[in-house]
């Protein structure tokens, strides 16, 4: 019993020291707090190399079995009362840090032998061992931390009501993919026995239960009033974790065109070939529409260039409308625009053409005299083109023929005329 009273003790005095400066952080900052959670990876990894206890399950790492499964712990509460965009700063910040420390103990290595000191011996094996040991748990607790969080969102449509219980499922989940993962480069490096990992996953599914009872308790007496963030998609949550987002805004800012708010036709140049080559190799069809507001230049001259910069907003904001989610509406010229709609067959294509040329007459038709109307062309991969260049041409063909026969008109064969 000595030694569970032991991980029960250092379990408690970790969480309770974590927890006061996560209480403390509103007052303090949060410096204190990610420095206290990221000072001790080495002396994890350190311990889960070479100090073991022997229980009666088998042979376990006090530094692995609380101090890894608490750090865990305490990201996860740290997720629960913040969220995904202020967690991954300790995530990403442990990442880096442990990287850094491994390549400053590299590079002393390169001097050589270090000068001897009477009565202390470095031990450079040792050194080495815990650097690969350091890389790769590293590695694994930048991809247990993530899995984690998405673990525990996943749980919240299944176990809605109990914040407890989600946390001990999700970190046992997760502990137990890292006691595998970790176990295999401990036993690669150090020859660790086949007891340590039975008995250090038996020890960590009891970690997973006491600090997601630590995690209750904390929240119940001290963050009661405060409701947990509402749950996001995954997918939302996992580009907030990993920074996607970031790439997503700057991208969303540099692609589309300032005026209406489309994309670019860089981004079209970058984004149809490969969405034709995607479509055109699992056996699915995709539509290029090709949109010219007509009249355009006399709309200009009647109502000038700021209503005439309106109308080019109101007529993509009209075609947003009349298209799907997977649609993508790019601004081609002046007033000359295209949409890419990938699973898309002619019929629809023809059909969602069809709305948008009818509810922009019908929507922008209190701009005067002359009322804005657009011509559109189609064309329709495979069939009528198999590279984006040959969709383009035959649509803006079909372009042209609706302008020749009167405009405010769609075109997508030559017999399938439509006012």
């Amino acid at each position: 019993m000595s030694g569970i009273i032991l991980l029960l003790t250092q379990s408690l005095l970790y969480f309770g020291v974590m927890a006061v400066l996560f209480r403390m952080r509103h007052a303090m900052g949060l410096g204190a707090f990610l420095c206290a959670l990221g000072v001790m990876h080495f002396l994890e990894t350190y311990l889960a190399a070479v100090f073991f206890i022997q229980l009666p399950f088998g042979l376990l790492s006090p530094g692995s079995t609380v101090l890894f499964s608490g750090k865990l712990a305490i990201i996860l509460l740290f997720y629960i009362r913040e969220d995904a965009e202020t967690v991954r700063q300790p995530i990403y910040g442990l990442l880096i840090g442990n990287f850094l420390m491994v390549g400053l103990v590299a590079t002393l290595r390169l001097y050589g032998p270090p000068v001897s000191l009477q009565g202390y011996n470095p031990d450079l094996a040792l050194i080495n061992q815990m650097g690969v040991l350091m890389v790769w748990g590293t590695t694994l607790l930048f991809i247990d931390a993530i899995a984690l969080i998405l673990v525990y969102e996943r749980l919240r449509s299944l176990l809605p009501r109990s914040v407890v219980l989600r946390a001990g499922v999700s970190l046992a989940v997760i502990l137990s993919f890292d006691q595998v993962a970790f176990f295999v480069g401990l036993h690669w490096v150090t020859g660790t026995p086949i007891d340590a990992l039975y008995g250090g996953w038996i020890a960590k599914m009891g970690a997973a239960l006491v600090y997601a009872v630590y995690i209750g308790i904390y929240l119940s007496l001290f963050e009661r009033q405060k409701a947990e963030t509402p749950p996001e998609p995954l997918g939302d949550v996992f580009h907030k974790l990993t920074y996607r987002h970031k790439y997503e805004e700057l991208l969303g800012t540099t692609s589309r065109d300032a005026l209406t708010g489309a994309l670019t036709r860089e981004r079209f140049e970058a984004m149809a070939g490969p969405m034709l080559a995607v479509a055109i190799a699992e056996g699915r069809p995709c539509s290029l529409l090709m949109v010219d507001a007509d009249h355009f230049k006399s709309i200009n001259d009647h109502h000038g260039h700021v209503a005439g910069d309106a109308v080019l907003r109101r007529i993509v904001e009209t075609m947003r409308g009349q298209i799907r989610s997977k649609d993508a509406v790019f601004r081609y010229g002046g007033e000359e625009f295209i949409v890419l709609a990938p699973d898309m067959g002619e019929a629809a294509a023809l059909a969602a053409a069809e709305r948008i040329r009818s509810a922009v007459e019908a929507g922008l038709d209190d701009v005067g005299d002359p009322v804005p109307t657009v011509s559109i062309g189609i064309a329709v991969a495979p069939g009528e083109g198999t590279s984006i260049a040959a969709l383009l041409r035959l649509a803006d063909s079909r372009l042209y023929e609706a302008k020749r026969l009167g405009r405010n008109r769609v075109v997508a064969r030559p017999a399938d005329i439509s006012t």
